[in-house]
C-alpha cells in the first residue's frame, strides 16, 4: 500500500512538473502573425499596423501583419479559428466579424463566439449625419420632421448589414420612425451622394463626415455614444438626448484561436493595454479621429458579448435574412 501510494504521488509530482513546463512563461518566443482579414490601408488595417510594431518593441520578436481579405473577411477568420492555439496566429478584424457574422451568414466555418477575445483595439462612433439643406437644424428638430413624416425620408447606407444599416434599423426601432433604405458598396458612394442631397441621411463614423461638417457641407447631429466626442464638443450624444440604447461604434479587435491558453491571453492583452495607453500612440489615433479601447480580459468578454445581444435582437426585429 505504501508502495502504490509512493508511486502516486511520484506521478502527480512528474505530471505537475510537466504542466509547469509547459506553462507559456516565455511567450513569445519567435514571430507572431497577425492576421488582418481586411485589405491593406483601411482603419482596421492602420490601428494593427500601429500595435504591431510597439509589440514587436516590447517583446523583441517580431508581430508580423499578413493581409488576407476576401468572403467578408471570414475566411481569415476561419484560419485563425482553425490555427494552433498558441498565440503565435491571431485575428484582426472589425468587430463584425467575431459579433455578427454568424447573424448574418449561412454556414460559416467558424463559430465567431468561440474565438478568444483578446482585447478591442480602437473605436469610432457613428453619427447621425444630413445633407446640408436639410429642414431641421437639431436633433429634436430632425425627430419631429421623421415623426411627421413616416416613410418620405430616405436613409444611406454602406452596405445591407453593415453596422450603419443596423444602427438605422436600430434607430428607427427605438423612435418609432419609419424611413426607406438605400443600400450602397461602401463609404465614399454614401458620402457622395449625400453631399450631392440624393439621400436625406445617414449613420455613419463620424470620423468620415468630419471634415465636411466643419466645413458645412453636412450636419452632423448626434454621435451614437454615450458621452460627446472630444472633436465635435458641440455635437451632443444619443445617451444624453435621451436615447441611451442607441449606442454604435465602428471597432476592431485582437482574437486568439479557441483554447489558447489563458496565460497567453492576458500576456497578450496587459501588454496591448499598454501600448494603447502610450500618449503617442493616443495622439496618432486622435489625428486619425479614433478612440482607443484596451481594458481586461473580462471587460474585452463584456464588450463583445453587449454588441453581440444587441445587434442580435435588431437583426431579428428587423427580419433581415443571412
Amino acid at each position: 500500500m505504501k508502495t502504490m501510494l509512493t508511486t502516486i504521488a511520484a506521478a502527480l509530482l512528474v505530471a505537475t512538473t510537466l504542466g509547469l513546463a509547459q506553462q507559456p512563461t516565455d511567450f513569445p518566443n519567435r514571430p507572431v502573425r497577425m492576421i488582418v482579414n481586411v485589405t491593406p490601408g483601411g482603419g482596421v488595417d492602420t490601428a494593427t499596423r500601429i500595435i504591431a510594431q510597439k509589440l514587436s518593441e516590447r517583446f523583441g520578436h517580431p508581430f508580423v501583419v499578413e493581409n488576407r481579405s476576401g468572403g467578408a473577411g471570414n475566411i481569415a477568420a476561419e484560419a485563425v479559428f482553425n490555427a494552433e492555439p498558441d498565440g503565435y496566429t491571431l485575428l484582426s478584424s472589425p468587430g463584425a466579424t467575431v459579433s455578427i457574422n454568424d447573424f448574418l451568414f449561412k454556414n460559416l466555418n467558424y463559430d465567431p463566439s468561440a474565438l478568444e477575445p483578446v482585447s478591442v483595439l480602437t473605436q469610432v462612433p457613428l453619427a447621425l449625419v444630413v445633407r446640408s439643406n436639410f429642414p431641421a437644424k437639431n436633433f429634436k428638430e430632425f425627430l419631429d420632421y421623421v415623426k411627421a413624416k413616416p416613410g418620405t425620408l430616405n436613409y444611406a447606407s454602406n452596405g445591407i448589414g453593415t453596422a450603419s444599416h443596423l444602427t438605422a434599423e436600430l434607430f428607427k426601432l427605438t423612435t418609432g420612425t419609419q424611413m426607406a433604405h438605400v443600400p450602397y458598396k461602401g463609404t465614399n458612394p454614401v458620402l457622395n451622394d449625400l453631399i450631392a442631397g440624393h439621400v436625406d441621411l445617414t449613420f455613419i463614423q463620424y470620423s468620415a463626415f468630419y471634415d465636411l461638417h466643419k466645413a458645412g457641407r453636412v450636419r452632423i447631429l448626434a454621435v451614437c455614444a454615450k458621452d460627446r466626442v472630444d472633436a465635435l464638443s458641440e455635437v451632443p450624444s444619443m445617451a444624453e438626448l435621451g436615447y441611451p440604447d442607441i449606442i454604435s461604434h465602428t471597432w476592431n479587435m485582437l482574437s486568439a484561436p479557441p483554447k489558447t491558453p489563458a496565460a497567453v491571453l492576458a500576456k497578450l492583452n496587459k501588454a496591448v493595454a499598454e501600448v494603447l495607453a502610450e500618449k503617442d500612440v493616443v495622439a496618432r489615433f486622435a489625428e486619425m479621429q479614433t478612440g482607443v479601447e484596451g481594458g481586461d480580459l473580462a471587460a474585452t468578454k463584456s464588450y463583445v458579448v453587449a454588441d453581440r445581444e444587441r445587434w442580435k435582437k435588431v437583426i431579428v426585429a428587423t427580419g433581415l435574412q443571412p
